[in-house]
Order: structure tokens, then sequence, then C-alpha cells
């Protein structure tokens, strides 16, 4: 049997902590709290630990995890080309339930599955998730559950169905969100929503636009003589 911390005490909590960093930096897996669901989590830059992820969820890497962090600056190590719409939404709504799909660093060593070339990067509003975070660094998180099974709001929901699967479960608590995250594609001049989730589509999208640069303008065509054209066209006294 997997051992189970009760992180709502002081005690339990730095236990978890210490003993979930030590595993996870050997590859192991953990099951950890968040705002939204319960999850399971791996070392991102370990491509076994990852692997072990999806077969614990019974997924293939059609289906890649997300990458919980710890830090908004921590962006910019994992993703490129972030957009300031982008970096808006994180400013209003991070730490939260909000997932950001960005080109990811192509110099990265790590193996997540099949991204495309992307990266799903999110900071959960949940104080044991952050703490382990802060220790481990990124961390590939998925809901912590078998796929197709309903998604986990307390640690024996997820105990029941990934089991001796995983090697640490800390237990902060019942989640009381129970709404998946939001999930925008950041990846073009324009966001798009994949999944709507715990905050409002049309919310996330009127803030975006507001980031989002002018079109330009076309210029209009350069006057020609009637008469010659070879001729220079004369200077437009129009104001921009």
């Amino acid at each position: 049997m997997s051992p189970v911390f009760d992180c709502t005490t002081p005690e339990g909590r730095q236990d978890g902590i210490a003993k979930a960093t030590a595993g996870v930096r050997q590859g192991d897996l953990v099951v950890l709290p968040t705002d939204t669901l319960y999850g399971i989590g791996a070392d991102a830059f370990s491509p076994d630990a990852v692997q072990r992820l999806l077969d614990a969820k019974g997924r293939g890497r059609e289906m890649p995890p997300p990458v919980l962090v710890a830090e908004v600056r921590t962006v910019d190590g994992l993703a490129t080309d972030v957009p300031d719409y982008a970096r808006a939404l994180i400013e209003r709504y991070w730490p939260g339930p909000l997932t950001l799909v960005l080109k990811a660093q192509p110099s990265l060593m790590w193996d997540l599955g099949e991204t495309g070339g992307t990266v799903a990067i999110r900071m959960p509003d949940n104080e044991v998730a952050l703490e382990l975070l802060r220790e481990v660094g990124p961390m590939a998180v998925s809901s912590a559950n078998r796929t197709g099974h309903p998604a986990s709001r307390t640690v024996i929901d997820a105990a029941t169905q990934l089991g001796a699967s995983v090697e640490f479960y800390l237990d902060g608590g019942p989640v009381t969100g129970g709404l998946p995250s939001t999930i925008v594609d950041c990846t073009h001049d324009e966001p798009t929503i994949l999944r709507r989730g715990a905050i409002d589509a049309d919310e996330i999208l009127a803030l975006a636009a507001e980031h989002q640069p002018e079109p330009e303008a076309e210029q209009p065509a350069e006057p020609t003589s009637p008469v010659d054209s070879t001729s220079q066209p004369e200077e437009s006294n129009n104001d921009e």
C-alpha cells in the first residue's frame, strides 16, 4: 500500500512534501491536490516517469499531460513566442484554473508525448501543490483518474482508481472546485478556447482582445498622373 500523507496538518504536510519530493526526483509518481481536482504528477523532465504517468492513467502518448509550475517566470523557460494577451491572462488568472497552450522551447530535453511542439502550462492555486512544485520544479500533472472514469475530488477517489501505480499520496482534503481548468490555445495571434472550464470563456476572450495588436491599416495606392505615367506622384496632404 502506497503511503498517504495528511497535508491538512503542518507535520503531515512537511513530511509528505519531503518524501514526495525525494520520490519524484528519482522517478516516482505522486497524487496531489490542486484547486480544481486531484492530479497525478511526475517530473516533467523524466521521460520514463511521464510514461509511467500515462500508463497509470491508461492513456496514450497522443494525449500529453499539462505542466504545472510554481512561478510565472518559469513560463519563459518552457515556452517561446509568448503573446502579450497570454501574459495578460497569466497576470489576471494565475495562480488559478487556467491552462495556456504555448509554443515549447525547442531546446528542452523532455518527452511529454506527441505535443506537436507545444506545451500546456498552468499554475495551480493550492499551497500543497505549489510547495511541492517549488521543491521539484515543473511537473507533468494530469487528473488523478483512469482515462474514461470520473475525476477525483478526494485522495480516496484517486487511490481507488490508481492504487499502487502511484508511490505517494498527498491528502489536502476534499477539493471544493470540481470543475477542470479552462484551456486556451495561445500559439496564434488570437486565442482559441480548447476546453471550457472553471473560468468563463467569454471573459477570457474579452480580456485577451484588449491585448491583441491592432490590425495594420491598408496603405492607399500611390496616385499616378493620368497624363504622364512616368511623372512622380504628388505628396499627399492628408494626415495619418
